[in-house]
């Protein structure tokens, strides 16, 4: 079971960004930050990898001059996720038989 967990998820940001993106449309880079406490350049770092694998969508924008960036989950990351939770959910069944 531990063989079907994503390695992309290990660390609690990326898991917060991806939670955030499963009950939410989308979210601005701002909210995120708020939301998981880290610094710009932390959650940047976060993001990166998510959007290289695809799994979460990025669109800058501008609200008047100010730069907008929002995220949203895209379908092979909600894939991804939902079995890395699954994956979670079964080695938690699993060692409560145990």
């Amino acid at each position: 079971m531990i063989d079907q967990l994503n390695k992309i998820f290990d660390h609690r940001i990326r898991l917060g960004i991806m939670s955030a993106l499963m009950v939410n449309e989308e979210v601005s880079f701002n909210f995120l930050k708020e939301l998981l406490n880290v610094t710009d350049g932390n959650l940047a770092s976060h993001i990166k990898p998510l959007e290289e694998a695809k799994f979460i969508k990025v669109t800058k924008s501008f609200i008047g001059k100010k730069p907008n960036t929002t995220y949203s989950i895209s379908k092979t990351g909600e894939k991804h996720f939902r079995n890395h939770l699954d994956a979670l959910e079964e080695m938690i069944r699993q060692a409560k038989q145990g």
